[in-house]
C-alpha cells in the first residue's frame, strides 16, 4: 500500500492531466488549421470507410461552433485547474478549496442558524420533547438520515433489525436506554448453544419449548422434552425465558423474533448462536441530535403512535 502514498504519485496526476489537456488543445488546433480536400465530381468526398456495403463516411469537417464548443471545455479545464485543487495535493488551487474546508463551514453556517434551537430542546427533559409536535418532526428527519437505512423509514425493521414501534426492547425501553443505545451502540451477542441442549434433535426440542413459551404453534411432546435442555439458556433468558435487559437477552415470551420465529429459525439460532452490532452515534451526531432522535424513537414507540409513525416521519 506504501506505492499508493508515494509523492511520485502527484507528479504523475499532474503531469498526465496537464499532458492531456494541452494534448487536447494541440490536437483542436491541428485539426481546426487543416483543410479539407472537397470532392470536384457529383458525388461527395469521403474518407473511403465503409460499412454494411453502402454506408460510408463523408470527408468534412467538424461543424465550427462544434469545434468552438470544444476549445471553451479546454479554457474551462486550465482556468478550474488553477482555480481548485486538480494536480494532485502539491498545489491546491489559488481558490484553496477542500470538500472538508466547504463541509465545515456549512456545518459551522448551520449551528449558527439552528443553534439555539437545537440548544433549547437540549434542555427539556426527553419525555417533553417526545410530546412536542415540531421536536418529534425534527428527530424524525434525523432518524430518516442516519437510521433508517437498518430500522427502515417507519422504525418497523427488518430481519435481524429491531422493530422500534412495538414496545418491546433487548436493552430497555426507558428514555435514557433509548439514548445511551444510540450514544454508544450495542453488541449483542448469543453464542452457539447446540451442544449446550445436548445437540441434534435436541435442538429442535429446545425450539419447541421456546415457541411454547410465546403460545405458538409447537408440538407439546417435543416440548416437554426442551425443557429440561433450556436450563442451559436459563442464564441469559431467565426460567421463564423473559429475558434480561442488563444482558440484551430478548424475552421469548411475547412472540416477537429478531430472527424469525420459525422451528427452522429458532433451530438455527440455538445452534450457530446470533450476533448484532448497532454502532454508537456519539462521534457522528450531536449531543442535541442524539436528545432529539431519542425523543422520536420513544415515541415511535409508544401505545397508538404506531399508525401516525409515517406522516411523522415526512
Amino acid at each position: 500500500m506504501s506505492d499508493f502514498t508515494s509523492p511520485l504519485w502527484d507528479y504523475f496526476i499532474a503531469l498526465t492531466t496537464i499532458v492531456s489537456v494541452v494534448g487536447c488543445g494541440v490536437f483542436l488546433w491541428s485539426q481546426s488549421k487543416r483543410r479539407v480536400k472537397v470532392g470536384t465530381g457529383p458525388e461527395p468526398d469521403t474518407t473511403g470507410h465503409v460499412w454494411d456495403g453502402d454506408l460510408q463516411e463523408f470527408h468534412n469537417p467538424l461543424p465550427r461552433w462544434w469545434m468552438w464548443l470544444f476549445y471553451i471545455t479546454v479554457v474551462f479545464s486550465i482556468i478550474y485547474l488553477i482555480l481548485y485543487p486538480g494536480l494532485g495535493t502539491k498545489f491546491a488551487g489559488v481558490l484553496n478549496w477542500t470538500s472538508s474546508g466547504q463541509y465545515q463551514a456549512e456545518r459551522k453556517a448551520a449551528d449558527e442558524r439552528w443553534g439555539p434551537l437545537f440548544a433549547s430542546y437540549l434542555k427539556m427533559d426527553l419525555a417533553a420533547v417526545a410530546a412536542d409536535e415540531r421536536g418529534r418532526q425534527m428527530g424524525a428527519r434525523i432518524f430518516l438520515n442516519n437510521c433508517a437505512q437498518c430500522h427502515g423509514s417507519d422504525g418497523r425493521g427488518s430481519r435481524g433489525f429491531p422493530n422500534l414501534t412495538d414496545g418491546e426492547w433487548q436493552w430497555g425501553g426507558d428514555p435514557e436506554a433509548i439514548k445511551t443505545s444510540i450514544v454508544e451502540g450495542r453488541r449483542a451477542a448469543m453464542p452457539p448453544m447446540g451442544d449446550a441442549v445436548g445437540g441434534g434433535e435436541n435442538i429442535t426440542d429446545v425450539a419447541h419449548y421456546v415457541l411454547s413459551l410465546s403460545g405458538s404453534s409447537h408440538d407439546s411432546v417435543r416440548a416437554a422434552r426442551g425443557k429440561e435442555k433450556f436450563a442451559a439458556c436459563a442464564a441469559c433468558h431467565g426460567a421463564e425465558g423473559k429475558g434480561n435487559p442488563a444482558l440484551g437477552a430478548p424475552d421469548l415470551t411475547n412472540k416477537i423474533w429478531l430472527y424469525g420465529g420459525t422451528v427452522a429459525a429458532i433451530s438455527e439460532t440455538i445452534a450457530k448462536g446470533r450476533g448484532g452490532v448497532m454502532p454508537g452515534w456519539k462521534d457522528v451526531l450531536s449531543e442535541a441530535e442524539i436528545h432529539l432522535v431519542a425523543a422520536y424513537v420513544h415515541w415511535l414507540s409508544r401505545p397508538g403512535q404506531q399508525a401516525a409513525a409515517p406522516a411523522a416521519s415526512k
